[in-house]
């Protein structure tokens, strides 16, 4: 190795520096110069792939964990009083004495701290010795090598279900096409395939990829730790740029799967990977309970300098009073002493160091201690472990588990929160007509039958089903209900709609859909017409089948899941009696012309297609009797496969989508034949219902961005060989793009296509359905060779690249021709309205911040029971901040001048809001952002619509900050993370969308009906335990420290003490510690059957709570009351006797014991055999140390020495008397104090815990019966009057009966208010 100077290792540091700090990176191949000294690489300036997560090292662990520990200003408080008592004039006992408590504080902080840094290096070590293959230049191959060997610039090849060691630019697959499908559950917790694909004309040495042939550059952005986006360009050596982003880079720790092999280009290594860049820990936050505590904390140190200056005033008047020099008062060794006033100057840091005990040295450790307690019980509660998906609730933020207990506002995402985001196909809309799918909906309905085990609801299935719905094949007279009443003789057991899946969105439920019969016979003649090429009915469900990312394999492939059902076994599915039934030996043709004597439908939505007919079907449909991934069969327009490939068998396909939406469309396009067989980079395979194959290859794909709300695939045609772009988007996005040239070619009403379709997707919304629009658009060539060179550009940039690879999609998506509309129902939660009616009566607002339309909000709103339907409903939805300022001021007023109302005292108003996303944005300027949360602040809900992510963020900051109120954020996709992270506790569910609501959380369930046990029960514990154990703590510290100061009166404030020093630190760190530590863990002052019965309890914790200035303080009087008793009492006892210091001072400290003890027994609501054995073995514990020590201690303590003290004690009868008689005089106010409130004025928690003292049967029939006198007697409900203001255009309306939601949501309207009951029909 060559010697290199320092000032040439400092330039090269400084260089690297600058290098690891530019923008931009250039990354040259590291083969070239394999084997030569690190200062001759290319990349030598970038750190290597071995990872440390240690905070330590062995050899300055010790002075590292010090100064960590040592930034607790506690730990500096307690060591700076340790070392005060090492000097000689201020001294209060032996030096080494002092040093004991806070020594033993910081050496258990400090084990602990090694063990779980022991436990990262064991982890590091592990995965920095994991085997990859890295390309070496000398052996011509790929070598295994340690992830640790690896560094920037190197060759990685990854096999398949192995883990990715780096960040590497894919260059080569083992597929021809390029394509490598990765797996995030590790990063994300995704468990969808991705694909990913290799950069593009980069491998030249195809079939076997040669990295010896790389010759290029690959330029690159600073690493950071955006897991969605990567900016990268590859400059090949004739300067051309070849752009790649995220669909090119593989992700350490991702795991490659359905590929043999894949090569990447390490880019980032070690630290500066996406996901270490992530990896950040436990979330820290400071809980409003402990901000309230460092408050008290303060209090306490002002009082302990009180009484220390007392002391020392105290100590110099006792010196003044003696006429000469008190003969104890020893001389230095001049013979001088010091003045009075010195004297009373060191009395005062004496008296510090004698009482710093006031303030609770152990109180920070026995709250980390609690608080993992708490978090054990929580995430081993078997009623919020979900077993479908394997999850229990997860604590992330291990210091706010308090917080809990006192929210007081909710903010919820709607889709994956309240509702499954298990989408199931419901209805569309082709060029004007709508398409009600009514057999599919009876299909639902049987899967809603009362055998099933699913529970799950339909949200627009809210009434019972007509009775004379008939749907059999020859009569028109049997009901839905005979035909469940014929399964539920047949079927005992069930297979579900929510039966667990591995494979994503594969569900029964959202797999599976029965054709329409009018749709099935309208596609049927257009394959037989041969008019394929131009019809927009099989342009739409082509549209359904490309425009998607849907990932599709085989059920055969390496990475196959294990299903829940057989593909050849039969099953109990409802689904089957149902394909039996319907199930003849008729043609095709034959189905067909026996519908051509069908009467057609107008464009628009009659009343037919709403209301469900009596015939549903009555003629023969062919099913597709060949089992599926599923094991159910379908009724299909399949026509037989020629061909023996398993690889073609629409059966064997399987699809694995990035969301539900886009697989229930796929699978919605496969019901009517239009399969899905094959996607690469490159071209999308399509079956036809005909059975012919159609290969259309991607020119590109525009994928879904928040701002854009659309998606485009860019193809080309096989038949026509145009240029067709499919886009599929929200309907306010889609529909000012339009252009329509179908309509030229119609007649009629079906002119208006556009009009037809939107007031069907109004239709959609009513019913809670997610809308999505289709729409097509023929691409010149001209148009498209121009538009991919800006697209080139745009790739292959690295500033701004995200605006403009936007621009170019939006350049591309005008003049849109619409095809249709699709309505896709969204499931709701099981027991999401019973948890929001529980925690609307545990105080807590609850609010609904979504991205889907007013009405589609509205819908789900009432079904949630978020909306009633007595309440008050103002929706605003302005089009100019006028507009918002006029409904803000006049609603606002109307409120007051209702609350100002003499008749309206004990009522109040049931008022919810709904508000779009643009009238949010002015409601929250500066001028309207007080006026708007006064309006809010008087709501039982608001319904916030059209937000986005950073709107969401938005408005949980107003609201918290504005009312100062304890706010909760809950949400499960990557759009909740702001809300999250904004909100004092955010919680994520694991659901459909991946895991980074999860990731980015405080806590995480899988469930919402886990919120209500989560909150009312685990919160109103932790809350209470945590409250009520520091408000002990401060009066145990200071009951106990003012018995040393009352004794100060009587020995000329001198700092000496009536009790032992090694008894004195025993005391707290060994006979009073380990019981408050059991109270905060285990105290139930409720059982979890009555806080979920009776909601309200909640309510004790929010806003101030129980833990107050005043019940702060009131113990802090109560602990100076029970000093001067325990100090008192045994004085006047022996007054005028001979005892010595420590027989007197014996005495008051096993008093002092008892009363502490016994204190909190009164404080302790539910006794428990841990309960017992900890105090009964704190009290063992005492008399044992005690006598153990005063039997060993001959001279330990010079010239008092506490030798045989107790002993002697126990044999007089004197000490039982004074510790029975000072205990119950000390205890006594306390006592009667409880004895009355809960006689004479019982709290609502009292009165819970009496009921909950009942049996089971007479506790549920009392709590039934309070909760009624409760209810009745809490607020009457009325309606508030329409605003008048004359600044309006459009004055508001009242709908004096049943509106919808369409008439809610009306354009033209600036302010409605909806009185009376919102009725939902059922439409099939």
């Amino acid at each position: 190795m060559t010697w290199r100077s320092p000032l040439a290792l400092v330039r090269e540091a400084l260089r690297g520096q600058r290098a690891r700090e530019k923008d931009l990176r250039n990354l040259g191949s590291n083969l070239p110069y394999e084997g030569l000294e690190k200062v001759k690489q290319p990349n030598r300036f970038f750190p290597g792939n071995a990872i440390k997560t240690t905070k330590y090292t062995l050899l300055l662990f010790i002075p590292m964990n010090l100064f960590e520990q040592f930034h607790r200003l506690a730990n500096i408080y307690f060591v700076g009083l340790a070392i005060l008592n090492f000097v000689p004039v201020v001294n209060a006992f032996q030096p080494e004495v002092a040093l004991i408590p806070i020594c033993v504080i910081i050496t258990l902080t400090a084990l602990k701290d090694a063990w779980e840094d022991f436990r990262r290096y064991q982890s590091d070590r592990k995965l920095n010795n994991t085997l990859c293959f890295i390309y070496s230049r000398k052996e011509k191959k790929f070598s295994e090598r340690r992830w640790k060997e690896v560094r920037v610039g190197d060759f990685v090849k990854v096999v398949s279900n192995e883990i990715v060691p780096a960040d590497l630019l894919l260059l080569h697959t083992s597929d021809p096409n390029g394509v490598c499908h990765i797996e995030t559950s590790n990063l994300d917790g995704e468990t969808n395939l991705k694909p990913r694909r290799a950069v593009s004309d980069i491998c030249i040495s195809d079939p076997e990829f040669e990295p010896e042939s790389f010759n290029s550059v690959v330029v690159c952005e600073r690493p950071n730790n955006n897991l969605n986006h990567f900016k990268c360009y590859v400059e090949k050596p004739d300067k051309e740029k070849v752009g790649a982003g995220i669909e090119s880079l593989l992700l350490r720790g991702c795991t490659v799967k359905n590929t043999d092999h894949a090569v990447g280009f390490v880019v980032y290594a070690g630290h500066e990977t996406k996901s270490m860049l992530n990896n950040n820990g436990p979330r820290y936050k400071r809980s409003k309970l402990e901000r309230k505590l460092n408050i008290d904390v303060i209090f306490c140190v002002i009082l302990l300098l009180s009484m220390c200056f007392m002391g020392s005033v105290g100590h110099f008047l006792w010196l003044e009073e003696f006429p000469g020099v008190p003969p104890y008062l020893v001389p230095d060794s001049n013979g001088h002493l010091e003045s009075h006033g010195l004297s009373g100057f060191y009395m005062f840091f004496t008296m510090i160091i004698l009482l710093q005990i006031l303030i609770p040295i152990s109180l920070y450790v026995s709250i980390e201690l609690v608080k993992i307690g708490q978090i054990f019980f929580i995430t081993h509660d078997a009623d919020l472990y979900d077993e479908e998906t394997d999850s229990r609730v997860q604590c992330k933020a291990l210091n706010i588990t308090e917080d809990l207990g006192q929210i007081e506002y909710i903010f919820s995402d709607k889709t994956g929160t309240l509702t499954e985001n298990k989408m199931v196909f419901r209805r569309c809309s082709i060029m004007g007509t709508e398409y009600p799918h009514k057999e599919n909906a009876i299909r639902l309905a049987v899967l809603e039958g009362p055998e099933s085990e699913s529970g799950e609801e339909v949200i627009f299935n809210q009434r019972p089903q007509p009775p004379q719905t008939g749907w059999s094949l020859h009569a028109e007279d049997t009901s839905l209900e005979d035909m469940q009443h014929h399964y539920d003789n047949r079927h005992k057991s069930m297979v579900t709609g929510s039966a667990p899946s591995d494979v994503a969105f594969s569900s029964p439920l959202e797999t599976e859909v029965i054709p329409d019969r009018k749709l099935l016979q309208h596609i049927s003649r257009l394959e037989s017409s041969g008019s394929r090429k131009t019809d927009p009915y099989l342009d739409f469900f082509l549209g359904l089948a490309i425009c998607n990312t849907v990932v599709v394999s085989m059920a055969t492939a390496e990475r196959q899941r294990a299903s829940g059902f057989s593909r050849t076994g039969r099953t109990n599915n409802p689904l089957d009696t149902l394909s039996n039934l319907v199930k003849k030996p008729f043609s095709l043709h034959h189905i067909f012309t026996s519908w051509k004597n069908k009467p057609k439908r107008s464009g628009t939505m009659s009343e037919d297609s709403v209301v469900p007919e009596e015939d549903y079907f009555n003629a023969p449909v062919k099913i597709d009797g060949s089992g599926n991934t599923d094991g159910l069969q379908t009724c299909s327009l399949q026509a037989p496969s020629h061909s023996n490939d398993p690889a073609m068998t629409p059966d064997n396909v399987t699809y694995e989508a990035e969301s539900p939406d886009e697989a229930a469309l796929v699978y919605a396009a496969k019901a009517y034949g239009f399969t899905l067989l094959a996607r690469s980079p490159k071209s999308v395979t399509v079956r036809l219902p005909s059975g012919e194959d159609l290969v259309f290859e991607v020119l590109d794909t525009l994928t879904f961005d928040f701002n854009r709300k659309r998606m485009s695939v860019l193809v080309r045609h096989p038949i026509t060989k145009e240029c067709v772009l499919y886009t599929k988007g929200a309907d306010y996005a889609i529909m000012e793009l339009l252009s329509t040239p179908y309509a030229e070619h119609l007649r009629g009403k079906q002119k208006n296509i556009a009009a037809d379709t939107q007031h069907h997707l109004d239709c959609y919304a009513k019913e809670g359905l997610r809308t999505l629009c289709f729409t097509k658009k023929v691409v010149s060539e001209k148009v498209y060779e121009s538009w991919i060179d800006c697209r080139q550009r745009a790739l292959a940039a690295i500033d701004n690249r995200e605006e403009l690879v936007m621009e170019t999609a939006v350049q591309l998506e005008t003049e849109l021709t619409l095809l249709g509309a699709t309505g896709i129902e969204d499931r709701l939660q099981e027991s999401v309205p019973d948890t929001v009616v529980a925690l609307r009566e545990a105080g807590i607002q609850v609010w609904v911040l979504t991205g889907d339309k007013p009405e589609t909000a509205v819908n789900i709103g009432y079904a949630c029971r978020l909306l009633e339907e007595e309440d008050l409903v103002i929706n605003m939805s302005c089009k100019s901040k006028l507009e918002c300022t006029s409904i803000l001021d006049c609603t606002l007023e109307e409120v007051r001048r209702y609350s100002e109302d003499p008749r309206n005292v004990d009522t109040s108003q049931d008022i919810a809001l709904v508000i779009d996303g643009r009238t949010l944005t002015m409601a929250l300027s500066a001028d309207l952002q007080d006026r708007f949360v006064d309006l809010a602040k008087h709501c039982r809900t608001v319904l916030c619509c059209r937000v986005t992510p950073l709107q969401k963020s938005r408005v949980v900051k107003v609201v918290r900050e504005k009312l100062k109120v304890m706010t909760l954020a809950v949400g499960d996709g990557a759009n909740d993370v702001n809300m999250i992270q904004a909100a004092d506790i955010g919680v994520g569910i694991s659901g459909q969308e991946g895991m980074q609501a999860v990731m980015a959380s405080d806590f995480a369930i899988s469930r919402f009906k886990h919120l209500k046990k989560l909150l009312l029960v685990h919160g109103h514990w932790c809350y209470t335990r945590l409250a009520n154990m520091i408000i002990y703590f401060f009066y145990k510290n200071v009951a106990y420290v003012n018995l040393l100061f009352w004794y100060q009166f009587f020995c000329g404030f001198s700092a000496a003490t009536m009790i032992d020093y090694w008894l004195m630190i025993f005391f707290n760190l060994l006979f009073t510690s380990v019981p408050p530590i059991m109270f905060g863990i285990m105290e139930q002052d409720l059982s979890a059957e009555m806080l979920l019965g009776v909601p309200e309890l909640y309510r004790t914790g929010q806003g101030a709570g129980e833990y107050t200035f005043t019940t702060f303080w009131v113990s802090i009087l109560d602990a100076f009351y029970q000093s001067l008793v325990c100090f008192f009492i045994p004085y006047l006892a022996y007054q005028d006797s001979d005892i010595d210091v420590f027989t007197f001072g014996t005495p008051i400290n096993t008093i002092a014991l008892f009363t502490i003890l016994l204190h909190l027994s009164i404080e302790i609501k539910a006794w428990t055999v841990v309960h017992w054995v900890i105090m009964l073995g704190s009290v063992a514990l005492y008399f044992i140390v005690t006598l153990a020590y005063s039997a060993m201690c001959v001279t330990c303590n010079p010239p008092s020495n506490p030798y045989l003290i107790l002993q002697s004690q126990m044999a007089d009868p004197m000490f039982y008397l004074l510790c029975i008689i000072t205990t119950v005089v000390a205890l006594l106010p306390r006592y009667m104090f409880h004895v009355l409130r809960n006689s004479i004025a019982p709290s609502p928690l009292v009165q819970a815990r009496r009921l909950d003292r009942l049996d089971t049967s007479t506790r549920d029939e009392w709590m039934k019966e309070w909760r009624s006198f409760r209810g009745l007697g809490q607020v009457r409900r009325s309606r508030l009057s329409t605003p008048h203001s004359t600044t309006l255009e459009t004055p508001a309306d009242i709908y004096p009966q049943s509106p919808t939601a369409s008439d809610i949501m009306a354009d033209d309207l600036t302010l409605n208010v909806i009185t009376e009951n919102y009725q939902r029909s059922v439409h099939m």
